[in-house]
């Protein structure tokens, strides 16, 4: 595919993350207004409540545009989402309708793009995987004996899902040093950045209902860039035997654009060869990941940004789709809005590593930044920023920046007693 040509001159560039191949859906503001659903197209935002009221945009069963944010639309279903992207295509292709009502990108507040039903983060890449393991258990012992088998997850928290620019508070935690045989109550002093993909449910699914991989992918509306920030010393005190909690419950960040599943049909590519072979709910009938190249960059305060990890999505061993029908199997209902996790995405090499706990092996080998400054884990004020894009000939699918700034711990009175 190549470049589509937009009357929106500033999206006709190769180099632009919104195209109108792309069209991503966000939640937007201006001066402090009402949140208003739209579409990114070059440096612009359709204001898409606005064309639905002027009759630019006409979907049966509507209207689903004039809502601070995408679920009613996610649930109508894939003919809907179809039949959306066509016209707003239609409506911003050259000689197309030039009155549709663009709002600047610089003049608008993004907000969370959706309403988060549930949260499920997974522990589904191979290189991860392999690199936490052999740090904790060795290399013969890395992969736990279920993890070729089934993509692993746990259930995480709604309610702290945030979106991009959204400040980031250090948690306070239980932890407990080696050489203790007491816990102590206090900052996390080990926090880390998972570098993902987020998929978000669209279709909902029926208590009682399992899913084909094929028709979770078609439930799927589309993706996020993602961080879910862990807190590795409350994590490795709390984690045996139910898995994490705290350490992952303050915080989760995701880009503020939707990038559908539409857009990145041209970027299909298939998972990696299995060493085991899967069950037959799990196996996939065609390409189900996606080549995204993904980047993560540390800003310490006053400082300027340091790339520290390049990586690609086609890394990951089970894809989005096979973590929905695997969630789906024992009957759990998935519903509009749910979230998925992908687990963090690591590459074979060094520098291609999603987390800090990788890039510095658990802290023994510190990362110099380009300011000259080190870091083993992330310190107050520092700023992390993943970046994400699906390249193209002459034009790419851009996600955006999922960003967020570390702030201090809050106090508490018990422990200054």
């Amino acid at each position: 595919m190549a470049l589509m040509k937009s009357w929106v001159a500033s999206a006709n560039s190769a180099k632009a993350p919104f195209p109108l191949n792309n069209l991503p859906y966000g939640v937007f503001s201006v001066d402090g207004g009402a949140r208003t659903c739209g579409v990114a197209i070059g440096d612009m935002i359709l204001d898409l409540d606005a064309a639905e009221m002027a009759g630019l945009i006409a979907l049966d069963g509507g209207p689903y545009l004039d809502a601070p944010n995408w679920n009613d639309l996610m649930a109508a279903g894939v003919d809907v989402w179809a039949d959306l992207r066509a016209q707003i295509t239609d409506l911003l292709a050259e000689g197309g309708n030039m009155q549709a009502p663009l709002v600047a990108q610089t003049d608008a507040k993004m907000h969370m793009p959706f309403a988060v039903s549930e949260f499920t983060d997974f522990y589904a890449g191979k290189h991860h995987a392999m690199n936490v393991g052999t740090m904790f258990r060795g290399p013969e012992n890395a992969l736990p004996p279920n993890w070729l088998h089934i993509p692993i997850g746990y259930n995480g928290r709604a309610s702290s899902v945030v979106v991009s620019g959204t400040d980031v508070v250090r948690p306070n935690g239980q932890t407990r040093a080696p050489d203790s045989e007491m816990p102590v109550f206090g900052p996390s002093m080990r926090l880390d950045i998972e570098l993902e993909i987020g998929a978000i449910v669209g279709r909902p699914s029926a208590l009682g209902q399992p899913l084909t991989v094929a028709e979770a992918d078609e439930m799927i509306f589309g993706y996020v860039l993602l961080n879910d920030w862990s807190a590795r010393d409350i994590q490795a005190w709390e984690y045996q035997p139910l898995g994490p909690f705290q350490a992952k419950a303050f915080a989760t960040s995701i880009s503020p654009w939707i990038v559908t599943r539409a857009a990145l049909e041209p970027f299909r590519t298939t998972t990696p060869a299995r060493e085991k072979e899967l069950l037959p709910y799990l196996r996939e009938p065609g390409p189900m990941l996606y080549d995204i190249e993904l980047s993560v960059a540390l800003q310490p305060p006053g400082g300027t940004a340091t790339t520290i990890a390049c990586t690609n999505y086609n890394q990951m061993y089970y894809s989005a789709a096979q973590q929905l029908a695997h969630h789906a199997s024992s009957g759990c209902p998935m519903s509009t809005g749910d979230l998925l996790g992908s687990g963090t995405i690591s590459g074979p090499e060094k520098s291609a590593r999603g987390s800090l706990l990788e890039l510095t092996w658990g802290g023994k080998e510190p990362l110099t930044l380009d300011c000259g400054e080190t870091r083993t884990f992330i310190e107050d004020g520092d700023t992390i920023t993943l970046h994400g894009a699906a390249q193209g000939d002459g034009y790419m699918i851009g996600f955006g920046t999922c960003s967020g700034s570390i702030n201090p711990a809050p106090k508490f009175p018990a422990l200054e007693n």
